[in-house]
């Protein structure tokens, strides 16, 4: 029994970070592990606590989603059309290997030990590639611009986890991809569209319980989404 169980403690919400190979802060130039500050403050605000799971070796996933009360997938580069049996696009971003194989396992594993998870934009859509969809390599309109995030707004799917979540009509959310679901993983359905029909967001329809979202809950100040992962993970 995880130790959340029997304190009734905030819950441990891992996240998963980049893994930089030249990151420069005070007098410092090495590779780093590095995580965006709004994941952290979401998981707070949300009710919960985090630890930073940074890329290591897959065969050790299982040992720490064991440790955790609900794993976070988190944005990221594009994810190798390999992984998909795709050939690599001209527009797709380079490869991130280590950080492949070890969402992969980390996604494997908590669906395997009904931990709950959530993926968000590269998260969701490696949810999507480990049960063995496919993407779409590159697509526009989903970001202001390199290094600027959009807005758009989503819809949900009536019966949804999502939509009862999210019960809104439709919901702005801050975005920023150039890749998306293309064909869906087995067991996954789908639980919100953004106006132009893209897949923003799919879950799988009973335990565990796991949902993926194309959008960064992290970039604004809407906190439900993190919050319904952390009442599942309590």
């Amino acid at each position: 029994m995880k130790e959340n169980a029997v304190t009734g403690g905030r819950p441990l919400i891992g996240v998963s970070t980049y893994l930089d190979s030249s990151v420069s802060w005070g007098v410092w130039h090495l590779p780093a592990a590095l995580l965006p500050a709004g994941y952290p403050r979401l998981v707070r605000a949300a009710g919960g606590l985090t630890a930073m799971v940074p890329p290591d070796d897959p065969a050790h996933a299982a040992e720490v989603v064991a440790r955790l009360d609900g794993v976070v997938v988190a944005g990221g580069p594009d994810v190798a059309p390999e992984r998909y049996g795709a050939a690599r696009e001209d527009r797709t971003g380079p490869p991130a290997p280590e950080r492949d194989a070890w969402e992969l396992a980390l996604i494997e594993a908590a669906l395997s030990s009904g931990t709950p998870l959530l993926g968000i934009c590269r998260g969701m859509q490696l949810m999507n590639v480990a049960l063995g969809g496919t993407l779409i390599q590159h697509m526009d309109g989903h970001t202001e611009g390199i290094g600027a995030f959009g807005t758009h707004t989503v819809k949900p799917v009536p019966g949804t986890l999502y939509e009862s979540i999210v019960p809104d009509a439709s919901t702005d959310v801050p975005t920023y991809h150039h890749q998306a679901v293309d064909r869906l993983g087995r067991d996954l359905v789908v639980s919100a569209y953004a106006e132009d029909g893209t897949i923003e967001a799919v879950e799988l329809p009973g335990p565990p319980w796991a949902l993926g979202v194309q959008w960064h809950p992290e970039m604004g100040e809407d906190t439900r989404v993190m919050a319904a992962l952390v009442r599942a993970a309590s």
